[in-house]
């Protein structure tokens, strides 16, 4: 298997301190990019879409949980007994711990699915997932985002009892969030994914195989 080339250590910090000024620039072009994120207008949302939980029936406007901002995440639904496999990478790399942190920063979460909540229970007992995963089946909410029978990440903002929606992403969007991406991205054999610009002989299989 072909491997980096070796070099003295100073030809290597040369190196290193020349990729440090890309990331720098990238780091201040994603500062500005968030900036404008901050900036984007929003659309007021129903809230009135009602949920099934394993606690039972609960609205959009529920789901915040008295805080200001909602994340949710909208989780495909490949039919009885069949998972997304991103969608489930996506779901393993968000850590329970993470939500209190989101918590204290008046930001609630909620993943969301219009697989049947049987079948959800399921999964996340499979998987052993504890975040709040309720089923939209029998709504409009997905169509409504414009997810349809895709996933997508979508951001609210309440206002008293009205509900706006801010940002939303989904495809490649989505993929840079998953924390085992964001690590392996800096590792010499990269995620190993046969999409990905890497030298010819570095291990790469398909994405999901």
């Amino acid at each position: 298997m072909t491997k980096p080339p070796v070099v003295s250590p100073e030809e290597w910090q040369l190196a290193r301190e020349d990729l440090l000024k890309a990331e720098k620039e990238l780091t201040r072009a994603e500062d500005a990019l968030a900036a404008r994120r901050r900036r984007l207008p929003m659309v007021e949302f129903r809230a009135d879409y009602v949920f099934e939980g394993p606690d039972g029936p609960r609205t959009l406007l529920d789901l915040f949980e008295d805080r200001d901002q909602l994340i949710v995440y909208q989780f495909m639904d490949n039919g009885p007994g069949h998972f997304c496999p991103g969608c489930t990478k996506f779901t393993d790399s968000v850590p329970p711990t993470a939500l209190p942190s989101l918590a204290a920063k008046g930001v609630s979460w909620a993943t969301i699915s219009n697989m049947p909540l049987e079948q959800i229970e399921g999964y996340k007992a499979e998987r052993g997932w504890t975040l709040p995963f309720l089923s939209s089946k029998g709504t409009t909410f997905a169509d409504d985002c414009g997810a349809g029978g895709g996933f997508m990440l979508s951001v609210f903002l309440r206002d008293g009892d009205r509900v706006y929606r801010t940002y939303s992403t989904t495809a490649r969007g989505v993929d840079r969030l998953v924390f085992t991406h964001s690590y392996l991205d800096l590792t010499p054999w990269g995620r190993q994914e046969d999409w990905e610009d890497s030298p010819e002989g570095w291990p790469q299989y398909p994405t999901y195989g």
